[in-house]
C-alpha cells in the first residue's frame, strides 16, 4: 500500500547532515546503476526486468519511499532493484567505492525555485566530484528537469567539473536513451512540457 508522503524534505535539516552510510555490500561483477532521489522509482521499476544481469539502487531521503519501493520490488520478484535511505550529498562518498557506478541518473530534481533555498539543489561542485570518482571510465551521468534554471545550474556546476559532455560543450540531449520513465517525464510529455536532459561521461 501506497503511503502518503511528503514532496520536499529539507536536505539542510540538521537531523540529516550527520554522515551515517556504511558501505553497501554489492556484487563482485554486477554493473551497478544508481538513481539520486529516486521517490517511488517509477524509472526504476521499468529498467529492471529488462536488465536482470544489472543491480539497480535507488537512493531516497525520505524514510516512508525507501519501505515502500523495496516492498514493490520484493512483490514483483526483483532481486536486482532496492532503495536505500541516504542523503545524496552526504553519504554517497561512503556508500560506494570509487569506480564502482555504471551509471548514475538525477531525475526531476527538487526545484527549490526561492533564492535563499538555492543551496539546497543537489547538483552541486563537490557533488560533481564524489560521482566523477564513483562512476567508473565510460560511466555515465544522465540528468534531466523541466525547470530551465534548474538545469542550465546543474549544467554549469558540470560543464566546470571533470566530467565530458557526450553531445558537446554546452549542449542538451533531445531524448531520453534509456527504457524508462520516471512519473514526471510521463506528465511532461502529456502536456507537452519541455525537458532538458543531459548526458556526461567520464572520460576512459
Amino acid at each position: 500500500m501506497k503511503r502518503r508522503v511528503r514532496h520536499h524534505r529539507n536536505p539542510l535539516h540538521s537531523s540529516f547532515l550527520e554522515r551515517r552510510a556504511e558501505r553497501l555490500a554489492l556484487p563482485e561483477r554486477a554493473p551497478v546503476e544508481v538513481e539520486l532521489g529516486c521517490a517511488d522509482a517509477r524509472f526504476l521499476f521499468e529498467r529492471a526486468p529488462r536488465h536482470p544481469e544489472t543491480l539497480f539502487i535507488g537512493l531516497e531521503i525520505r524514510e516512508p519511499l525507501v519501505e515502500q519501493v523495496n516492498e514493490q520490488a520484493r512483490a514483483l520478484g526483483l532481486p536486482n532493484l532496492r532503495a536505500c535511505f541516504a542523503h545524496v550529498n552526504v553519504d554517497l562518498d561512503a556508500l560506494f567505492a570509487d569506480g564502482r557506478l555504471a551509471r548514475v541518473y538525477v531525475n526531476f530534481p527538487d526545484p527549490w525555485f526561492k533564492r535563499r533555498h538555492r543551496k539546497r539543489r543537489v547538483m552541486n561542485e563537490e557533488l560533481a566530484d564524489v560521482l566523477f570518482r564513483k562512476l567508473a571510465p565510460g560511466g555515465e551521468l544522465f540528468f534531466q528537469s523541466d525547470i530551465w534554471d534548474l538545469a542550465l545550474d546543474a549544467m554549469s556546476v558540470l560543464e566546470a567539473s571533470a566530467f565530458r559532455n557526450r553531445l558537446g560543450a554546452w549542449s542538451f540531449a533531445r531524448q531520453n536513451p534509456y527504457d524508462a520513465r520516471s512519473l514526471r517525464e510521463v506528465r511532461c510529455e502529456e502536456l507537452d512540457v519541455r525537458i532538458w536532459r543531459m548526458r556526461y561521461d567520464r572520460p576512459a
